[in-house]
């Protein structure tokens, strides 16, 4: 026979429990993934300050550091992006650079 007051017993229903409650709001805090990251010292005291100055909750600074992250670290994005820089590029030269050079090159001993 199982004992109810067991730790393990406890433990256990706790875990099924929480994963038969939908996921809401608790005190604050978002719904989503919950994980545990280990950070510098110094960096950590960064963030927390740049938390409270922008007025954010530490999650919501991480998270979205890491989607800026996840993008900028995006292969197929970074090349579309490049692609539309591209392509907005006139690949015609300059007339005042040719001006220029021809000046450069008109005062040049060959």
């Amino acid at each position: 026979m199982t004992d109810l007051r067991s730790p393990e017993t406890r433990v256990a229903k706790q875990g099924r429990l929480a994963r038969s409650l939908p996921s809401r709001p608790k005190g604050g805090y978002t719904p989503g993934m919950k994980t545990a990251i280990s950070v510098p010292d110094p960096i950590y005291a960064e963030a927390e300050r740049l938390a409270r100055r922008l007025k954010k909750s530490r999650s919501q600074l991480y998270a979205e550091a890491m989607a800026a992250y996840l993008r900028r670290h995006d292969a197929e994005a970074l090349t579309e992006a490049f692609d539309r820089v591209c392509s907005a590029i006139d690949p015609r030269p300059d007339p005042m650079v040719g001006a220029a050079a021809r000046r450069v090159l008109a005062g040049t001993e060959w």
